[in-house]
C-alpha cells in the first residue's frame, strides 16, 4: 500500500538546522522542510526549546512568517513550544539549560504567542510548577493543545491538570530522573489515564521494546502518537558537537547523549527511522501503523492537510517495512 508520508509533532530542527537558533532564517526553515519531505515527513510542528528570552522570540517571529508562506504553510501544522514552563530539576529537565526555565505565567505566554502570531498550537509545561494549573486552563480554553512533559508531578496534579484541559503527555517514557520510584512515579499515572493522549519516541534509543509494548496496552493505537524529537544534528554525521553550550556526541549508532552523563539530547532520528523501529517490534498491523504516525497526530491537532499534500504518496510498506517510493 502508497502512503503519503508521516506527520511529526516534535521537530527542533535537522541538518544543522536549530528552530530556537538566534539567526534561524526563512530560508532555513524552507531547507528543513524540503530535507523532511525528501524523508517521508510530509507536515510536522517546528519546535521551539526552553532558551534565551531574545532567541525564543526571533524563532517564534521566523516561524509565524514561514506559515505565511504559500509554499511552507501546507507543511507546517503550526508551533510546539516545549518550554520554558517546564521542572527546573536534574532529569526531568532533560537537555533544557535550566538558566532559562521560567514559572508558568499566563501574561508570559501571551507575549509569546503575540511573537508568534497566534501560531503556537501545542504547548509542553510542568503541571507540579506554580501558574501551571492556571496557564493550563487559559491555553486549553484558547484552543492550544496542552501538553505534560518534562515534570515529575504526583497523581493529582496529574489529574488536576487533566481536569484543567491538558490532552497529551510528551514523549512519554523519557523526560525524568533516571532514578523514580519504583511505585509512585509519573509514569504509570499517565500511562493508565484514559483521557491523555502520548507521544513516544521510537528511534531504538529513548524506550526499550518492552517499554512500547506496555505503553500500547495501555494507550491502545487510538492515543499512541510516534514523534521523532528530531535535534538539528540530526541527518549529520557522528561525531562531538556543541548543543546550546554544552557538549554531546552523536554516535555511529545514531544516540545523541551529553558527554560522560547517561542523559541523551534529543534524537537524530526522523519519523521514517521511528516508525521502522516500532515496524520491526511486530506489535502493529500496516493500518495501525499509519494512525500512529499520521492520523492520530492530525486528530490530536484537529487539521487537516492540504488536497494537494494528500495526493502525493511518498512511501510504500513492504515486508513490514517503509521505504521511499
Amino acid at each position: 500500500m502508497k502512503h503519503i508520508g508521516f506527520i511529526d509533532l516534535q521537530i527542533n530542527g535537522f541538518k544543522g538546522v536549530d528552530f530556537s537558533a538566534p539567526d534561524l532564517s526563512l530560508e532555513q526553515v524552507r531547507f528543513v522542510t524540503q530535507e523532511l519531505l525528501k524523508a517521508g515527513t510530509v507536515a510536522y510542528c517546528p519546535t521551539v526549546v526552553t532558551g534565551v528570552p531574545d532567541n525564543i522570540r526571533h524563532s517564534l517571529a521566523t516561524l509565524a512568517q514561514a506559515r505565511h508562506d504559500p509554499e511552507l504553510k501546507p507543511h507546517l501544522m503550526g508551533i510546539h513550544m516545549e518550554g520554558p514552563f517546564i521542572s527546573p530539576v536534574e532529569g526531568a529537565r532533560g537537555a533544557h539549560p535550566p538558566d532559562y526555565i521560567l514559572k508558568p505565567d499566563v501574561a508570559t505566554f501571551q507575549r509569546f504567542q503575540e511573537w508568534a502570531e497566534g501560531q503556537i498550537i501545542l504547548l509542553t509545561l510542568a503541571p507540579e510548577v506554580p501558574g501551571a494549573q492556571a496557564l493550563i486552563r487559559y491555553a486549553s480554553r484558547s484552543g492550544i493543545i496542552v501538553a505534560l512533559g518534562h515534570h515529575h508531578a504526583e497523581d493529582n496534579l496529574l489529574a488536576e491538570a487533566v481536569e484543567n484541559g491538558a490532552e497529551v503527555c510528551t514523549h512519554l517514557g523519557n523526560g525524568l530522573p533516571i532514578l523514580i520510584n519504583r511505585h509512585q512515579n509519573p509514569l504509570w499515572w499517565q500511562l493508565t489515564c484514559d483521557e491523555l493522549h502520548a507521544t513516544f519516541i521510537t528511534d531504538g534509543h529513548h524506550l526499550p521494546a518492552d517499554f512500547i509494548k506496555v505503553a500500547l496496552r495501555c494507550k491502545n493505537v487510538a492515543r499512541f502518537i510516534v514523534v521523532s524529537d528530531a535535534t538539528h544534528l540530526a541527518g549529520l554525521p557522528p561525531g562531538d558537537y556543541d548543543f546550546h553550550g554544552q557538549q554531546v556526541t552523536l554516535a555511529p549508532n545514531g544516540r545523541i547523549a551529553f558527554r560522560d552523563t547517561p542523559y541523551l539530547a534529543g534524537s537524530s532520528a526522523t519519523m521514517l527511522d521511528c516508525m521502522n523501529h516500532l515496524a520491526a517490534l511486530k506489535l502493529l498491523t500496516e493500518v495501525e501503523l499509519r494512525k500512529v504516525g499520521f492520523a492520530n497526530p492530525l486528530r490530536l491537532l484537529g487539521r487537516h492537510l492540504s488536497q494537494q499534500l494528500s495526493q502525493e504518496p511518498r512511501l510504500i510498506f513492504k515486508n513490514n517495512r517503509f521505504a521511499l517510493a
